[in-house]
């Protein structure tokens, strides 16, 4: 199997989806030569299982990174340009966001703010500030066309987000949160028309859900299994698939 892509940087790595997409990076046959593992606090308890893997692989990079704060979203594009020598980073995902379960008797514009600047604002400004370093690895690529390998924006969505299949999946109305994730969906698309004549692939992918923290016990779906579709759907990624909004088997889902 090739490599999936020189370079990675997952942020919210410290628990869940996050935790896995590193495990499984790093346990691959062919490994990423730099996979940057960020969260908000690595060195607290929280991070605890994080710092045991990278402890396991030394290609793996304990990086503080607060989605929603931009001087320390600046100080991780600094200390990821250090490591990386002068290349580009070729894979960032967007993982780290939240759930909500509010109702509309329960919700007010606090939780519906603060969803939004996690799951909405906070993967555009991290996109935005690591722009360079993408673009860095799609110029010096020497290859056409749009992949993973070459440079690429993954944004971990939900298709409770979907306005198409809107309140067919699942009974929850979770306002927040479907909400920043619809919004989520068109900064991807965004994202993806103004990225691709740069060599960046841009795509939203949906994880399943999955037995997590956010997803609850209550899920059919282990972590490690639907980690294991999101990479091969990642690896398969192209110039027909930029823009798109895929599942963790690589089924297009309705925006």
């Amino acid at each position: 199997m090739a490599t999936l892509a020189r370079s990675v940087l997952v942020t919210g790595s410290n628990r869940g989806i996050g935790l896995e997409l590193v495990r499984q990076l790093a346990a691959s046959p062919r490994p990423p030569k730099h996979i940057f593992a960020t969260c908000r606090d690595a060195t607290s308890l929280r991070g605890k299982a994080l710092q045991e893997l990278a402890a396991r692989h030394p290609n793996i990079k304990l990086i503080q990174l607060d989605t929603v704060d931009l001087p320390s979203i600046r100080g991780a594009v600094q200390t990821v340009e250090t490591h990386l020598e002068g290349q580009g980073l070729n894979l960032l995902i967007n993982n780290a966001g939240v759930g909500s379960q509010a109702t509309l008797q329960s919700v007010d514009a606090q939780e519906m703010l603060a969803t939004f600047a996690v799951n909405v604002v906070g993967p555009l400004q991290v996109a935005k500030e690591f722009l360079p370093l993408l673009e860095k690895a799609a110029k010096d690529a020497g290859t056409e066309g749009l992949s993973c390998s070459r440079a690429a924006i993954i944004n971990v969505s939900s298709k409770v987000g979907s306005i198409g299949l809107c309140l067919g999946v699942l009974e929850a109305p979770m306002y927040p949160y479907r909400a920043s994730k619809a919004a989520q969906n068109m900064v991807t698309r965004c994202l993806a028309e103004e990225l691709r004549d740069k060599g960046i692939l841009c795509a939203a992918i949906h994880p399943g859900w999955v037995k997590t923290d956010m997803g609850t016990e209550q899920a059919p779906m282990t972590v490690e299994r639907s980690m294991q579709g999101i990479l091969e759907v990642l690896g398969i990624l192209s110039q027909e698939t930029c823009g798109a909004f895929l599942d963790w088997e690589g089924n297009r889902l309705p925006w």
